[in-house]
């Protein structure tokens, strides 16, 4: 079987790249005791020391020596900076023993009981996929493990948001072989589909339950060994030129071939004892194949209607669709462009978007393994998740990356995902956007709907801010859903592969936090008008993840510019956040990297100060002016994307700032300072050399510089005027608008309009 597909370059791989390509185990290793007890005394090490260093530093100081203003300013400032920092490395210790407790009680559900709970299941899951100027090949993978999720009704959905008539050659060659994804992948799913309907609709399940013939058995045997040749078949025509493709051949194609190749030799050997499972098990191991490979794959393009929102952002792509859902729609022929008018019943449709009871939605750069829907929807049916609105498993990083900075770049998203789990423990969970199963009742609960050029505009998910997910999280809090983490590793994401990638993510992260807060506090004042106990500690995990970029970037601004007294600085201070760089060191060794990595993650994020200090300031923007920040999706290209000039230059200031505070404080004998500039120059240089490059830095910043040199003019003829010429009534627009000419809110900024355009394949009733 040959698969049709994008076929790139390899990126070239960088010394000291990711050598290890295994991925790691879905199931958390348990923590032992001994973890469990270093965790406790590391959260009550670091209290200690924090408190200890107030104590015995900052109030001798005012007892012992008679104190000026300045040094009274400094000792303020310089406590609420350590402070601030403290209070950071002491809930990523807190959610981390969260973790710990929660990896060693998790007891994974047996296959069989999940195909038990789903036997006669009606409710189907519909998965979003949201997609931008992805490349094909990206986007086709995603789609892939999305139609290989073994689940009783799948139905996965390309949201493409790219304009939907490019000029450019390239960009529409690209948007068409997009567009051509669903068609292919339906029409490879159809031969195994058809096959396994079949055999299950020959298998009687007339006969008595406590018979089963074992020529039966081994016929179901060889359906499974049938199946996992498919699959490897289609693994092997696959390209491989990275590390996301040998994950997507190896652990979605390959895992799911592995899974059912073990199922059809355990059946044989049931077999050949002359033994047989239960007609019931039969019909289950059935069904399985049928779920499997019975997908129904198709796109969606929300820019060719003018009455849906074109609002640049992940957001808004995603409340348009599903605001159809459950809806049957006729196209209408505006001078707008087309426009979806609700009727009743499909025989008068030109558009049915089915409805569904779950939701998954999914980034166009993640992958999911095979079982994912399955056990996080068995979760949300259990009697205890009644009111969990959104389950996910915070998403893990493709092992062997083939850059230094992606490496790295993954080993703080591995961190991340230990620290989200923690959180869950604490009830203190946010939504993750590059994956979620979601209630689609709890959207309803919180949508909110206005009514834009006379059409109806329905927002589920929030896009006041760029991270749409950790809003909507405390909508559904206030709404008195909650979230929770699945333990286990099921899904995996890219991360960005070069310096430029990187700063559009991570300054989209650091914005939006600060807007959110006080929509945190109205949470808590309803959970508290409504009797619910608030935990203090969800609270201060909550107000950390929202708000500690603004106050470590501020922070570290003040310990890297201002000389503070030497009498401010003490050994407790260090104490103090050993436990957290200790703890973070053995979180990397368990996760298959280097405990030194603690360094490089150290000096990787003071390169990426400035970053995150834009993000914070876009906040704080959008807070003074009211105007929404625009949505800045990451990159995601095989090339190396550029940086902005100004992101290269301060990583060098960085370092000659911290050089010139070096010869400062030893000029003036301020050791303590001293050691600390030293310490910042020395991990901040290994950081430039290792994940910017000086020859990328020089490329970068040169191209910030002449850009402009080759940016088109318009061109202004000049000469003499001539009288406007006739144009022609238009009475189309006259008879739509009530008046010759027309303004056109609903079209996007950049140009594409949706004026009498062929539809790509839309979603079928």
């Amino acid at each position: 079987m040959k698969t049709q597909h994008h076929v790139h370059n390899a990126r070239k791989r960088q010394w000291g790249s990711e050598r290890r390509t295994a991925s790691l185990p879905s199931i958390h290793d348990t923590p032992s005791d001994r973890k469990l007890i270093l965790g406790r005394l590391a959260i009550v090490a670091t209290v200690v020391f924090w408190i200890s260093y107030v104590v015995s530093t900052v109030i001798r100081q005012f007892i012992d020596s008679t104190s000026d203003f300045r040094f009274t300013m400094e000792a303020i400032s310089y406590v609420v900076v350590v402070t601030f920092l403290s209070f950071s490395a002491l809930m990523y210790l807190v959610a981390r023993q969260g973790a710990l407790e929660r990896f060693r009680s998790h007891v994974r559900v047996p296959r069989a009981e999940l195909d038990r709970h789903f036997t006669g299941h009606t409710g189907s899951i519909t998965v979003l996929v949201p997609s931008y100027a992805e490349e094909p090949q990206v986007v086709r993978q995603t789609l892939w493990s999305a139609a290989l999720q073994e689940y009783p009704s799948v139905s996965v959905v390309l949201l493409l948001d790219d304009p939907p008539h490019p000029s450019d050659p390239a960009t529409a060659a690209r948007l068409d072989e997009t567009r051509m994804l669903a068609d292919t992948i339906s029409v490879v799913l159809a031969e195994p589909a058809r096959r396994f309907a079949a055999a299950e609709r020959d298998f009687n399940p007339s006969k008595p339950s406590s018979w089963v013939d074992v020529a039966e058995v081994r016929t179901l045997a060889g359906h499974y060994a049938w199946a996992a040749d498919w699959l490897e078949a289609m693994a092997t025509d696959e390209e491989s030129s990275d590390h996301v493709d040998r994950f997507f051949i190896d652990e979605v194609l390959g895992g799911l071939a592995g899974e059912l190749r073990l199922i059809s030799r355990a059946l044989n050997a049931a077999a050949s004892e002359n033994e047989a499972p239960a007609r019931e098990r039969l019909i289950e191991l059935y069904r399985r194949l049928v779920w499997t490979f019975s997908a129904e794959v198709s796109s969606f393009e929300r820019k060719l209607y003018a009455s849906l929102s074109h609002e640049a952002n992940k957001a808004m792509n995603l409340n348009s669709y599903i605001g159809l859902m459950g809806g049957n729609y006729r196209r209408d022929e505006t001078p707008d462009g087309t426009v979806l008018r609700l009727v009743d019943g499909s025989q008068f449709a030109d558009l049915s978007v089915p409805d569904s009871r779950y939701l998954l939605t999914l980034d166009a750069d993640s992958l999911l393994l095979r079982d994912y829907c399955l056990r996080l929807v068995h979760l949300l049916e259990q009697p205890a998740s009644a009111r969990v609105a959104v389950t996910q498993t915070p998403y893990s990083s493709f092992r062997g990356a083939g850059t230094r900075i992606e490496r790295l770049a993954g080993a703080t998203t591995d961190l991340q995902h230990i620290l989200h789990q923690g959180m869950s423990y604490f009830g203190a969970t946010f939504w993750v956007g590059a994956n979620a199963v979601i209630r689609k009742e709890a959207l309803e609960d919180i949508v909110e709907i206005e009514r834009v050029g006379g059409f109806e505009i329905k927002r589920y998910v929030q896009d006041r801010t760029v991270i749409e997910d950790t809003e909507s999280s405390i909508d559904l809090g206030t709404h008195g859903w909650t979230l929770t983490n699945y333990p286990e590793r099921l899904s995996y994401s890219a991360t960005p592969p070069d310096f430029g990638s990187l700063i559009v993510q991570r300054r989209r992260w650091a914005n939006g936090g600060l807007l959110i807060l006080p929509k945190l506090w109205r949470q808590m004042a309803e959970r508290k008008r409504q009797g619910q106990r608030i935990s203090r500690i969800e609270l201060m995990l909550r107000i950390n993840y929202m708000a500690s970029i603004a106050w470590a970037s501020f922070g570290l601004i003040f310990l890297l510019a201002y000389p503070y007294d030497s009498r401010l600085l003490s050994p407790l201070v260090l104490f103090a956040a050993l436990p957290y760089f200790l703890a973070m060191a053995s979180d990397l060794r368990s996760t298959g990297y280097r405990a030194s990595d603690v360094l490089r993650i150290y000096g990787f994020n003071l390169i990426l100060l400035p970053v995150n200090l834009a993000g914070v300031l876009k906040s704080l923007q959008q807070a003074i002016t009211g105007k929404k920040i625009p949505f800045a999706r990451t990159p995601k290209v095989k090339n190396r994307t550029a940086a902005p000039g100004l992101y290269v230059i301060a990583p060098y200031l960085i370092v000659a700032f911290s050089l010139f505070t070096l010869w400062r404080d030893i000029v003036e004998h301020n050791w303590g300072n001293a050691a600390f500039a030293a310490f910042n120059a020395v991990l901040a240089s290994w950081a430039i050399l290792a994940y910017i490059g000086v020859i990328n830095s020089i490329v970068d910043v040169w191209l910030g510089a002449t850009q402009w040199l080759f940016v088109e003019k318009p061109v202004r003829v000049k000469g003499r005027e001539f009288a406007p010429a006739t144009v022609p009534l238009d009475w189309r627009a006259v008879l739509y608008h009530g008046q010759a000419g027309s303004s056109l809110p609903n079209i996007p900024k950049d140009g594409s309009a949706n004026r009498s355009s062929a539809p790509t394949k839309q979603v079928q009733a």
